[in-house]
């Protein structure tokens, strides 16, 4: 048996603002059967990017043809943009399992790639072309990786000691619009997407980017019990009216199924107002559970406040009119009265069990991000851990 390790893919500027983010997302998942454990994004400082472009051009363990070429890619196409010194965006993905260095290196491919075969991400996603003599004319990676552990544990040190003044929630970067009629909105990739590694979140996020929105934010999240509780708190109060007919009506067939006896409407009525509320809360303990593996009654204080068992992906996306875009291609909550081609009619299940979340207002999408702390630095943690894991 390998030993697990962590491993890291950035997604470059260009990559990103193509929308293929998702496609890159649910090849590496779908391929490698790693776990996606760590997301953020950077708008890289031109020093953070000299040095990466410097870490590349010394390591050992890439091929010696590459380093050159990525290191002045690096130059060129992280750095802050020279007229406005607006940053570009970067996302930051960390992946953890047996072998990932390996099992990544394979699936994104070498810079130097065959145009005969379209199999890795970067001959997919990516471009190299050279002219008659050789010398290379353009290169786009499309993503950027460490090769061995040497170069993996180096980069993830120089990534993380800038993830709190260049990562986060990155609204100034270059290509995001800075109109007075600029939204940000929430969406979660739902943990039912997560429990089987597959090209799912990918294609989720493939099918939301045809919103035209950016993505500015992003993290790997494992809800607790009392964050659930917080977030999906306003639905407890609905849940305890809406239910309260369909409660009533099945109140009324299991009495007159058990009882033999035909049910007067006006005391189904109040059966339905009184059960109400305990169906209610049943149904929103069970979204809390779904969200964070816990059953709610069953958590301690204490054990509300611990990381879920559950992994969802949250996405801050920005733009004009963002929050009613993102809900058009969402679709309603029950995916049967979807329309064809809306993440829920595609993906979802069921009501509950329906791919993904999105805020459905300005305002809640500020709660929201909150309650999640969506620009929380989830990388350096896992730096740290790589760190124990090596000095164990």
């Amino acid at each position: 048996m390998m030993a697990e390790e962590l491993a890291y893919v950035l997604i470059t500027p260009y990559t990103i603002g193509k929308s293929r983010t998702g496609g890159v997302i649910g090849r590496i998942i779908g391929r490698t059967g790693l776990d996606l454990v760590a997301a953020r994004m950077f708008g890289p400082s031109r020093k953070l990017v000299e040095e990466y472009a410097e870490l590349v051009r010394n390591d050992q363990e890439s091929a010696a043809e590459e380093r050159d070429i990525l290191a002045d890619y690096i130059l060129r196409a992280l750095a802050p943009d020279e007229a406005s010194g607006r940053p570009r965006r970067v996302l930051m993905l960390l992946f953890w399992g047996e072998d990932a260095i390996r099992k990544v290196r394979e699936v994104t491919g070498s810079a130097r790639y065959s145009m005969d075969s379209a199999r890795t991400v970067r001959e997919i996603y990516g471009d190299f072309i050279t002219g008659g003599g050789g010398e290379v004319l353009y290169i786009e990676p499309a993503v950027l990786i460490g090769n061995g552990p040497q170069s993996v544990a180096a980069g993830l040190r120089l990534w993380s000691r800038y993830s709190t003044p260049d990562g986060g929630i990155i609204m100034q970067g270059v290509d995001v619009p800075e109109d007075e009629g600029v939204e940000r909105t929430l969406v979660i990739i739902k943990p039912d997407n997560f429990r089987v590694p597959s090209v799912r979140p990918g294609s989720i996020i493939d099918t939301f980017s045809g919103s035209g929105l950016r993505i500015v934010g992003a993290k790997v999240h494992r809800m607790s019990v009392a964050e659930a509780e917080e977030f999906y708190g306003p639905v407890r109060g609905v849940l305890r009216e809406k239910l309260r007919g369909r409660v009533a009506e099945l109140a009324g067939k299991a009495l007159r199924s058990e009882l033999g006896c035909e049910i007067p409407a006006d005391l189904q009525e109040k059966i339905g107002e009184m059960l109400a509320p305990v169906y209610g809360d049943h149904q929103f303990n069970e979204i809390v559970q779904f969200m964070t593996g816990y059953w709610p009654p069953d958590c301690a204080p204490a054990e509300k406040q611990k990381p879920g068992r559950e992994r969802c992906l949250a996405l801050v996306y920005a733009g004009p009119d963002a929050v009613r875009k993102i809900r058009e291609i969402l679709g309603p909550t029950d995916p049967r009265k979807a329309q064809p081609g809306s993440v829920r009619r595609e993906f979802g299940r069921d009501v509950m069990v329906n791919a993904a979340h999105a805020s459905d207002s300005p305002e809640n999408a500020v709660r929201e991000m909150r309650i999640l702390r969506v620009d929380e630095d989830t990388i350096t943690p896992w730096v740290e851990k790589m760190e124990l894991v090596e000095g164990s």
